[in-house]
This record gives C-alpha cells, sequence and structure tokens, in this order.
C-alpha cells in the first residue's frame, strides 16, 4: 500500500486545486452525546478509526495523512463528542473488521458496505448510498458494460470486498452456463486496481462508483464508467461506519450523524467532494439487505 502513497499525492494535489473551497462549520461539543461515549473513550479523549487505505474521495490516504469526505466527517463528529479521531491504516477489509473486533480499534468511519453477512459481527452505522459498476479503458475495448458481459475477462475487485464475492458467484454462473470463467484479481487497495486497468493488465475494476469516478477524473481521458444504472448483482447499497456488534459507540454515531444532517454539515461535505448523489435522508444501523 505504500508503494501507492506518491500516486496519492499527486491525485490529492489535484482534487484540492479542482475541489471548490468551501469552509465546513465547526461543531460545538454536544454534552448530552458526549455523556453516552463509553467511559474509556471519554477518559482517553480520543478514539482511533480503521481504515484500509486510499478509497476517495472518502477516503484519500497520502503516507500517514488522511483527507477526504471521511476526514472531514470524523473532525465533524469529533468536534460534537469533544474527544479527538486518530486514523490507522491496515491491509485489506477483513483486517479491518478483525481490528475493530479485537478491540484494537474502536471504529471504521468507511464507508463500508452494509450486508447481511456482515452483520452477524458487526454493527454498520450507514451514512451514503452507493453503486457498484465497471472502470474500463477508454473505449471499453473489452465491451464490459454489466455483470453478464464479465464472462472470460479478467476483472479487478478489492479482496474481501462485496463485488469480489458478487463477481466470483457470477463467473460460477459462467461456467455452469460453458462460459469461460471470469479471471478474478483481487489487491488490497484501490490504486493497485486501477493501475492494473491502466497497465492493461486488467479489464476492468469492479467497485464502488464514488470512487471509481474519481479515478476516471484523475486518468486523463485513459478510463471510463461502465455499467452505470446496472444492478450488477447488487439491491440497495447502504455503506456506512462500523463498530463491533452491540456496541454502545453505534448509537452515538447514529445521533452524531442526525446533529451533522439537521445542521447542514453533511450537506456541505458530501457536496465539497462531489457526492451529492450518495447522500441519505437519514443516518440507520444495519439498513443493507
Amino acid at each position: 500500500m505504500r508503494k501507492t502513497s506518491f500516486v496519492f499525492a499527486f491525485f490529492a494535489t489535484v482534487l484540492a486545486q479542482t475541489t471548490f473551497a468551501q469552509d465546513i462549520p465547526k461543531q460545538t461539543v454536544n454534552e448530552q452525546l458526549r455523556a453516552q461515549l463509553p467511559e474509556a473513550i471519554r477518559s482517553a479523549g480520543k478514539m482511533t478509526a480503521v481504515n484500509n487505505g486510499s478509497f476517495p474521495p472518502y477516503e484519500i490516504v497520502t503516507g500517514t495523512e488522511l483527507s477526504g469526505a471521511t476526514k472531514d466527517i470524523s473532525d465533524a463528529i469529533g468536534q460534537l463528542l469533544g474527544v479527538e479521531v486518530d486514523h490507522a491504516s491496515v491491509a485489506g477489509l477483513p483486517a479491518v473488521l478483525s481490528g475493530i473486533n479485537s478491540g484494537r480499534y474502536q471504529f471504521a468511519m468507511g464507508p463500508v458496505g452494509d450486508y447481511p453477512d456482515r452483520q452477524k459481527s458487526n454493527d454498520f452505522v450507514d451514512w451514503v448510498k452507493e453503486y457498484v459498476v465497471f472502470a474500463v479503458e477508454k473505449g471499453n475495448p473489452q465491451g464490459i458494460t454489466s455483470l453478464e458481459t464479465t464472462c472470460g475477462k479478467r476483472i479487478a475487485v478489492m479482496s474481501g470486498g462485496s463485488a469480489e464475492k458478487v463477481i466470483k458467484e457470477h463467473s460460477q454462473k459462467c461456467v455452469d452456463g460453458s462460459k469461460p470463467a471470469v479471471e478474478v484479481q483481487s489487491f488490497t487497495d484501490q490504486p493497485s486496481s486501477i493501475l492494473a486497468v491502466r497497465s492493461k493488465r486488467s479489464d476492468a475494476f469492479f467497485s464502488s462508483q464514488a470512487p471509481l469516478t474519481y479515478f476516471v477524473q484523475q486518468a486523463n481521458g485513459q478510463l471510463e464508467l461502465s455499467g452505470v444504472g446496472q444492478a450488477n448483482g447488487f439491491k440497495d447499497i447502504y455503506q456506512g461506519a462500523v463498530v463491533s456488534k452491540g456496541s454502545p459507540l453505534g448509537g452515538v454515531l447514529v445521533n452524531a450523524f442526525k446533529i451533522l444532517m439537521e445542521n447542514g454539515t453533511y450537506a456541505s461535505i458530501m457536496k465539497k467532494w462531489g457526492l451529492e448523489n450518495n447522500m441519505i435522508k437519514a443516518p440507520g444501523i444495519n439498513q443493507g439487505q
């Protein structure tokens, strides 16, 4: 993951130049909400959010620094709760979830895909909706327009993610239908996945539309989106913060998001990062189906 830090230093600089300047209002500590925090967090005056590397425009990891919509949301929630929110990066979503469940990290701000199988071990505080599409070479020479057109193609995905599960299940359907299997190429971070497409080692990167839109914008005309408006094997996709199962922090985060949505901060942050189409009207726990 560290080998891509230079790439994202460049991306972050470009985005800083192209994203319009917008001041995010500073929050006042909500003492009632702060009192709901677990005692260990209140005593420490901080909590650690874990991520699995760059997931722009939500999470842009440059060296040890984090920027993006997730960072802005984290700062605002930290201000509401009167605590600092530190950030740590690990390799892959499985490491994120195990780190939270072991107590090493208090939560992940995400957004991470909320699905029933994941809800067995963790609770999800949903704060965005998402769609899964393909990033392909300009002109789409392999003709990848939906999940159904991926048989026999080389498809990059994030290791341990929902897209990996969907594409592997579809690959089996290809084989059962006497078609060639999908060559599933799993990567631990987004930059490696997108670079595989740009270097023609993968035919497409199958992932969330928001980060893929960002990557396409930064690719100097080399990439385009495909499969937009298609279900691509998914129902409504909610994404959110992740806490350990039954953690009281989940309810605190729900109430914090409600405040940010009511006072306009949530909308300001989402619009700043071009995420208007991913906004939801109210946060919720484990809404994924």
